[in-house]
């Protein structure tokens, strides 16, 4: 064996597909380890957090004679089953399409260790086992970093062992049977695949690989007597801890570990409701679903779940540009204690909250997205994700599983979250697809609902002073959400026959009014694309209004936009409609194919058909629902996981693209598998399960209105209508001092506290008869001087005049 190996430090390190068909966990607190699958092979193995990739892939390559070479990972036609319905135990066959043989797998991880266990049988087809060599390869990637790796070959307890490190942590691989050749390189240069391509075998071994793009390689001895394997990747913190895993689990044996793997997920599941329901290919898709969801869990941080276990168009991402979804997002954190909650596993949806309220931040708000520990990785302000925990907490309560003793826990967080809301809200830095500021009506409509749902919490707590604050606030965005968001092109609206439609997002600083002449960044289109009137762009995220409860099923502004969305936005599949994220979207593949890389063209996401289901399940129409729940479970792939996008373009072979099935995005998405669940739910209730009954009574029931129009220093109202009091809320304690004949006269309002971290004072205009302007400034006692800025408020009449900014 020589020292080391060449051509440090290799090329360029890539992630792989996010195309996965298979991803497991042993749901056991002493196995940190979380596997993924894809066209045959391990992927991603992630330890010792769900958030912490530390592989790229490992698979076999099968050479011979005559220059033979087959990879299988690319030259099988492959099988992956579960062992029993939701319980993510894998049998995978590769056969290889010339013929020429057969690998079979089962790969669990074992709840025991930290470490998977792969046990492989090989079969010659053609000819005889001798006339093959197969070789492992195993590309590590440890903690989330291809480069700077390092690799070698050693020994532990009498065994030959596969190292490797990096960032400080350890995987290492052994086997049951010999090797015959062992090798450390670096990918693209000396690395095992390179060698076996050239030469058919491991010509050069080399025992090191240092601080680099690293891969690893070992012939394994198949014979005639020998034609199975059991092979352990063990992790820890020192070499040593990792083989100790490795060769334990060896030691105690595959069929144990799968036997208390498959035990565990059985007594899971079975504490769950039977929503169970079965495809067209016999999958039993409520399953998969749950399985998805406990599958993406962290072992150490209860509550802690990840997007998904995979990185979008991975094979085009490095270092440099991780892109992966293994981090939590808050708002897909309680989609998903809403799937959870919808299965039955409350104690799931509770850890949830509980973690989310060890993330808050003291501000009250929460990170766009966050590492298990808390540390944000975005830097991104989206007030949905503020809000939503809000209704997590009230819709826990709802169904029973907070009493008064353990809401009283959550309380602080939920002041803060209220607080924080009023206070920044209620336009957002980012919506939901976290991209451009304004005024969308997805965002409203959670921070709405939250206000509202937090007052009533807060009066469990006998705050009436803040429950009021909270509503009346409620009241007076909702009365102005079709103000900000309702409008269209009038040629656009013509000719498909709508007054107009809600838009994705209005511009903040535009006007109150949305403008078409106002303009909105498409963030991930070329220059030329990147501007559209915020009058043109239409996106599906208004149906919140109804999945929210703020405005009926059929209401005229909810049914003209839906008839503008599917004018525009429907895309028509061979599983049945699905819908694009916003007009102009960019985020997809290229036309041709080529990976997303900050500009693309939008693809149709399958969770839109579960939003857009439970929305004809609240208009009625059962059977509608029921068609898109078919629709939704038609665009998962082969294993039932669920992608976010699916490719809507002429079939590329070459390039895994096919009308209708998963593109190269992430897959699977919790957020979607979490939406087919409570779908699933819905159906079975015969109405949404996750919608907030507090807007449906206030404001569809009972029309509830606002006679306010709030002021902020973050909200400078240029006007306000006739009839309406002007509220003036600041975050210090004030006094008003204000006119309305241009300080002719003058009056002093002192401000009264809100019962949150604000204050406020309501001016009597709504007693006004006529068109005036109210003129005012500010005295700050605790600081002990005047504002020296005088501030103007027209009241106006609207039949007259726009409600402007």
């Amino acid at each position: 064996m020589l020292d080391t190996a060449p051509g440090a430090p290799g090329i360029d390190a890539r992630w792989t597909s996010s195309a996965k068909n298979g991803i497991g966990t042993a749901l056991s607190k002493h196995s940190r380890v979380w596997f993924t699958l894809s066209h045959g092979v391990l992927n991603e193995i992630y330890y010792p957090r769900v958030d912490s990739a530390c592989t790229r892939d490992f698979g076999f390559v099968v050479t011979g004679q005559d220059g033979y070479f087959s990879e299988e990972k690319r030259d099988c036609v492959t099988q992956t089953k579960t062992s029993a319905p939701g319980i993510p135990a894998f049998s995978i066959t590769n056969t290889a399409r010339d013929g020429s043989y057969i690998i079979e797998k089962q790969i669990v991880s074992d709840p025991g260790r930290a470490s998977v266990l792969q046990h492989i049988r090989f079969t010659a087809l053609k000819g005889d086992i001798a006339d093959y060599t197969v070789t492992a390869l195993l590309a590590p990637h440890l903690v989330n970093a291809g480069q700077l790796n390092s690799a070698w070959i050693g020994e532990f307890e009498d065994r030959p062992v596969f190292f490797a490190t990096g960032r400080s942590r350890y995987l290492a691989l052994i086997c049951d049977i010999p090797w015959r050749a062992k090798s450390a390189g670096f990918v693209g240069v000396s690395d095992g695949w390179r060698q076996l391509k050239e030469h058919g075998r491991l010509a050069h071994q080399y025992q090191r690989a240092d601080d680099g793009n690293v891969a690893l390689a070992g012939e394994l001895d198949f014979t005639s007597d020998r034609q199975e394997a059991t092979l352990a990747i063990g992790f820890g913190q020192t070499e040593f801890e990792a083989a100790a895993a490795a060769a334990e689990s060896l030691k105690n044996g595959f069929e144990g570990a799968r036997q208390h793997y498959v035990a565990n997920w059985q007594a899971w599941q079975e504490k769950l409701l039977p929503l169970d329901r079965k495809d067209r290919n016999g999958v039993n898709t409520y399953r998969v679903s749950t399985a998805v969801l406990a599958s993406h869990r962290a072992a150490d941080r209860p509550g802690a779940v990840v997007a998904s276990l995979s990185i979008p168009w991975g094979f085009s991402k490095g270092d440099d540009d991780l892109g992966g979804y293994h981090l939590v997002w808050p708002r897909d954190l309680v989609e998903t204690a809403g799937g959870f909650l919808a299965a039955g596993d409350a104690h799931e949806a509770i850890a949830i909250l509980d973690y989310l309220r060890l993330v808050q931040q003291p501000s009250g708000r929460w990170p766009q997205n966050l590492w298990l520990d808390g540390k944000p990785y975005w830097p991104g302000i989206q007030m949905d994700e503020c809000a939503f925990p809000v209704l997590l907490a009230d819709m826990l309560r709802r169904f029973g599983h907070l009493d008064a003793k353990a809401l009283r826990r959550f309380m602080p967080m939920l002041r803060s979250a209220a607080n924080y809301i009023i206070t920044n809200g209620p336009a957002t830095c980012e919506d939901r697809w976290e991209e451009d500021a304004g005024y969308s009506p997805f965002t409203l409509a959670v921070e709405i609902s939250a206000l509202l749902a937090a007052a009533d919490l807060l009066s469990l707590e006998g705050d009436d002073v803040a429950s009021n604050h909270l509503r009346e606030t409620a009241d007076c965005w909702n009365e102005q959400i079709e103000t900000w968001t309702f409008a269209g092109d009038e040629n656009f609206c013509a000719s498909v026959g709508v007054s107009g439609h809600y838009v994705r997002i209005a511009p903040i600083g535009v006007s109150d009014e949305v403008s078409a002449s106002g303009k909105i960044e498409i963030r991930n289109q070329t220059p030329d694309r990147a501007l559209l009137p915020a009058a043109d762009v239409l996106s599906p995220d208004a149906l919140a209004l109804v999945r929210f409860g703020l405005r009926a099923p059929d209401d005229p502004h909810i049914l003209d936009t839906i008839k503008a969305i599917d004018h525009s936005l429907r895309a028509e599949l061979p599983q049945g409609p699905l819908w694009y994220r916003y007009t102009g979207d960019g985020y997809g593949e290229h036309e041709d194919g080529a990976p997303f890389d900050r500009t693309g063209q939008g693809r149709p996401w399958p969770l839109l058909a579960g939003e857009r289901a439970h929305y004809e399940l609240a208009a009625g129409r059962r059977e509608a629902a029921e068609a898109l729940l078919a629709t939704l479970e038609k665009s998962a792939g082969s294993g039932g996981l669920l992608p976010e996008q699916v490719w809507d373009g002429r079939d590329l072979p070459e390039k895994e693209l096919f009308l209708g099935r998963p593109s190269g995005s992430a897959m699977p998405l919790v957020w979607a598998h979490s939406e087919h669940i409570k779908l699933l739910r819905s159906l079975k209730d015969g109405t949404v399960f996750d919608m907030p009954p507090q807007g449906v009574e206030r404001y569809i029931k009972n029309k509830t209105g606002s006679g306010l129009r709030i002021w902020r220093f973050n909200n400078r109202l240029s006007s306000i209508p006739l009839g309406k009091t002007l509220r003036i809320e600041t975050e210090a304690k004030a006094l008003v001092h204000w006119s309305t004949d241009n300080w002719a006269t003058v009056s002093d309002a002192p401000m009264a506290p809100s019962g949150l971290s604000t204050y406020y004072v309501d001016l009597p205009l709504g007693h006004a008869t006529e068109e005036t302007t109210v003129v005012f400034t500010f005295y700050w006692p605790d600081a002990g001087h005047w504002e020296n800025t005088n501030f103007a408020v027209r009241v106006i009449n609207e039949s007259n005049a726009s409600n402007t900014r």
